[in-house]
């Protein structure tokens, strides 16, 4: 459990209350408002949702990759004994045996590459949940106990000032909101980032002016 897990409970009432008032609509030209068209829900239904993303699966996600990778290494290992008979078979063997080392294990485009990239992503987007998460706390403690909270829990209640709560309920929302938008540019950023990286590997030739050369080595 996290700081967000514990404040999760004190915190979505509060916000269940913020999404009450502000489905009848947020004040006008409050700075709230190009937030909520860009996220496209209430502070409530937000964090709700973002509460149920955790660091943990996604880092063992990127520790059960690597695991593969030693699989990959081994195979790699007996590809690349040189056989010990000679002849058009043992030439064919042995260009079949180079290509698929090559896209077993050689370079980024590889299929260990592509391995890598995915371990290395799962664990970036592990350490952005976590990261995510702990602004996400501490925008949470910073307005629970905050003015604009007490205004909002009147405001709930029967005979409480709608217009006040409206605006103290906008002012919160506007706080928990940025936390989130900042959290999703953060994802977006990482998708970019990763997004060469995580392509299907292709299996990759040997450039024929290479098989060509081994070719005349054999022959000469």
């Amino acid at each position: 459990m996290d700081a967000l897990d514990r404040l999760a409970e004190p915190g979505l009432d509060l916000l269940a209350r913020v999404d009450t008032l502000l489905a009848a609509g947020a004040p006008e030209g409050h700075r709230l408002w190009p937030l909520l068209r860009r996220i496209q829900v209430l502070p409530g239904a937000a964090v709700r949702e973002f509460l149920d993303l955790h660091p943990a699966p996604l880092a063992d996600a990127g520790h059960a990759v690597r695991r593969l990778i030693r699989g990959y290494d081994d195979a790699c290992t007996m590809l690349a004994d040189p056989v010990a008979w000679s002849g058009p078979a043992a030439s064919a063997y042995d260009e079949a045996r180079t290509t698929l080392l090559r896209h077993l294990d050689e370079g980024p485009e590889s299929l260990v590459g592509r391995l890598e990239s995915t371990a290395g992503y799962a664990d970036a987007l592990a350490d952005w949940v976590e990261g995510s998460r702990l602004a996400l706390a501490r925008a949470l403690a910073d307005v629970l106990p905050s003015a604009e909270a007490v205004t909002v829990h009147a405001a709930t209640r029967v005979g409480g000032d709608d217009r006040a709560g409206a605006l103290a309920a906008a002012e919160i929302a506007t706080r928990v909101l940025g936390v989130l938008g900042v959290a999703y540019d953060g994802a977006e950023t990482l998708l970019r980032q990763w997004a060469p990286s995580l392509a299907e590997s292709t299996w990759r030739e040997r450039p024929t002016g290479v098989r060509a050369a081994n070719s005349t080595m054999r022959i000469g």
